[in-house]
């Protein structure tokens, strides 16, 4: 079996049954402090703990990446994804787990989870037996320790019943974490993550500028997925980069790309030959990609290969 780090978060039994009323495409396992989260790579399995007295597992998502961001802000990209079905609501369940006056421009830290999966309760999976009682958010697990292990292969025995026929092997897509992860997918509709989720995790963490032209004018600046959606890429921070529209669009079309190994920009000579202009883009061409300030953040080098094959200099 390949070695799988995963997470378990606490939360509690309001939010679960919200949210395991219909499909959801991502949802928002927040916190509501704007501490940073470091302790999952992205696409890892973040599993969901219910507090006591249920004490059990009782679904998973695949984290995407993580912004900190107003409690009104926080609203209006996830809505009722948040796990309430107003922002009345939302607003009294986050000052009932933080101190301070109660304001919407309060900041809280938004764990973006994709693809969730919520387990009938006769599928719950009990608690790890030495859960201890001074963890009040989560854990991290790993399956190359016994603990990590016993309790992954409890909750895969679960999943098994949630997944459809046809199963797809994807791989965690750090450079940290080389091993795959067998892909989970709910037997319910599939719908395309909320791209405003993808677009704030992946600004947040080119800092608002351009990966390859520094600009910072935030309504040009666009979230481009390297391995498209269309062909099964994921909507995770290191899926995407910042990038000015112009550049996203020449990106999008292999006019450009990134090289894997440098992380260095290509400008392709095809926008001379083929529209006899373009030569604002050439300045480009061999610059250092602007990456972002975490390591798990960046731009992942199997995508990144994979645009690179289909680039024509």
């Amino acid at each position: 079996m390949n070695n799988i780090q995963f997470y378990v978060g606490l939360t509690d039994r309001r939010w679960y049954d919200f949210l395991r009323q219909e499909p959801r495409s991502d949802v928002n396992f927040w916190k509501p402090s704007a501490k940073t989260f470091k302790a999952l790579p992205p696409n890892g399995p973040f599993l969901f703990l219910l507090k006591k007295p249920a004490h059990a597992i009782v679904g998973m998502g695949y984290f995407a990446g993580k912004m900190a961001v107003p409690l009104r802000e926080a609203w209006n990209i996830f809505g009722p994804r948040n796990g309430v079905g107003s922002y009345e609501e939302f607003h009294r369940l986050i000052y009932g787990n933080r101190y301070g006056p109660s304001t919407d421009n309060a900041t809280i830290l938004c764990l973006t989870l994709n693809t969730p999966v919520f387990f009938e309760p006769a599928d719950w999976v009990p608690a790890p037996a030495d859960w201890g009682h001074g963890i009040v958010q989560g854990k991290r697990f790993n399956t190359g320790e016994p603990a990590g292990l016993h309790l992954w292969q409890r909750v895969d025995q679960v999943l098994q019943q949630y997944r459809p026929a046809a199963l797809s092997s994807e791989p965690v897509v750090s450079d940290l974490v080389l091993e795959p992860v067998v892909s989970y997918r709910t037997a319910l509709r599939q719908v395309r993550p909320e791209q405003r989720a993808f677009q704030e995790i992946v600004k947040q963490a080119y800092d608002s500028k351009c990966a390859i032209s520094g600009e910072k004018t935030v309504p040009v600046l666009e979230a481009a997925h390297i391995k498209p959606y269309a062909e099964a890429g994921p909507s995770i921070v290191s899926n995407g980069l910042l990038l000015r529209s112009d550049l996203h669009r020449l990106f999008d079309r292999h006019y450009l790309t990134i090289n894997a190994d440098s992380l260095r920009v290509e400008v392709s000579k095809r926008i001379k030959e083929e529209f006899s202009n373009g030569v604002a883009y050439y300045q480009y061409d061999g610059q250092k990609l602007r990456l972002p300030h975490e390591r798990l953040e960046r731009p992942a080098q199997q995508f990144l290969r994979l645009h690179n094959e289909r680039y024509k200099g």
